[in-house]
């Protein structure tokens, strides 16, 4: 097993201004001198931990982690009506991660990001390859249409009862069609209680999909303040009603752009949310990353899990791969 390091608090932290009226908040731990590696969270709209980091070893890593747009400590926040939600897409987000890494005069640096996290990670990588030493991704997801869908209706299936409560806080004209498009528009309403009843129902639905998995921890999505959760589904219902901006597949399509990149995936066996098919395709895609299937574990992780990623990390400490060209 993987022991985890003694807490590592920010030695550095501050706000990116990306120059269209967002500031991206930003913090570093670990080494100055250490390898990079960023931390990038899931959601979208969940932020950054908070707690130090344990599973680095702060003597070889310099590890960054962010407050996507509109979320955390970024601003302005997603809680806020007058945010401009159409600032905040994927490739806002891709160009936030390498304006960042400008920012901080980082040649290089390893990606570790699951969930959401998987996708941004992996859209990133796709269009800055060269950028890009390893990658380290629990919980795979593409967000691909299909995947939302999934989400959203096919696994209901498995638990009606919540997913006829999920369905039945949107209007009544609007229950059979796209359900992230109908949470986006109530996200939008200038009405906070209405926010606030969309923002519960929809995270309501969250628990009880990570609820029925092995290890499932209630309120593992609602259990966050006010404003962070309807900053969390306003903006996570913005992607998805968009597909996250991703050509449908693309992420799977354009794998061959990793090539070279060493990577490492983790995906539970039964995880609800994001079936283990997803991480499956994208190792086949893929010949440098290597596939860890986590009998015993869902979306919400569990002690193997973590324990082959932690390894992951560790192994990658020491590995300085050639510098690689842009694939055309």
């Amino acid at each position: 097993m993987v022991d985890l390091y003694p807490p590592t608090s920010p030695y550095d932290h501050g706000h990116l201004d990306t120059g269209d009226g967002n500031r991206v908040y930003y913090e570093q731990l670990g080494n100055p001198a250490g390898k990079p590696a960023l931390n990038v969270h899931g959601g979208p709209g969940s932020g950054a931990p908070r707690k130090p980091t344990r599973a680095w070893d702060p003597e070889h890593y310099r590890v960054i982690r962010f407050d996507q747009r509109n979320c955390g400590r970024s601003t302005p926040h997603a809680s806020d009506p007058a945010a401009d939600m159409s600032l905040n897409t994927t490739q806002h987000l891709i160009d936030d991660m390498e304006r960042l890494r400008e920012h901080l005069g980082i040649e290089r640096w390893l990606l570790n990001g699951g969930s959401w996290g998987s996708t941004l990670v992996l859209a990133y990588a796709q269009q800055h390859p060269e950028r890009v030493s390893e990658m380290v991704i629990p919980a795979v997801t593409t967000t691909r249409r299909s995947e939302i869908d999934w989400l959203y209706r096919g696994v209901g299936r498995f638990c009606p009862e919540a997913w006829d409560r999920f369905r039945a806080g949107v209007p009544e004209g609007e229950r059979d069609g796209d359900l992230t498009a109908a949470y986006a528009r109530l996200m939008e309403n200038p009405d906070r209680a209405v926010r606030e009843k969309a923002a519960a129902d929809w995270l309501t639905w969250e628990d009880a999909v990570v609820s029925g998995e092995p290890n499932g921890v209630p309120g593992m999505y609602s259990d966050r303040d006010a404003d962070a959760r309807i900053a969390f589904v306003r903006i996570c219902a913005h992607f998805f009603s968009h597909g996250a901006w991703l050509e449908e597949g693309q992420l799977l399509r354009d794998a061959h752009r990793l090539a070279g990149i060493p990577a490492v995936l983790v995906h539970g066996r039964h995880d609800m949310g994001s079936p283990v098919r997803t991480a499956w395709e994208l190792a086949k895609a893929w010949p440098d990353a290597r596939l860890h299937i986590i009998e015993d574990s869902g979306h919400a992780g569990s002690d193997a899990m973590r324990q082959v990623t932690r390894a992951a990390i560790e192994n990658f400490k020491h590995s300085s791969p050639t510098l690689r060209p842009r694939p055309s």
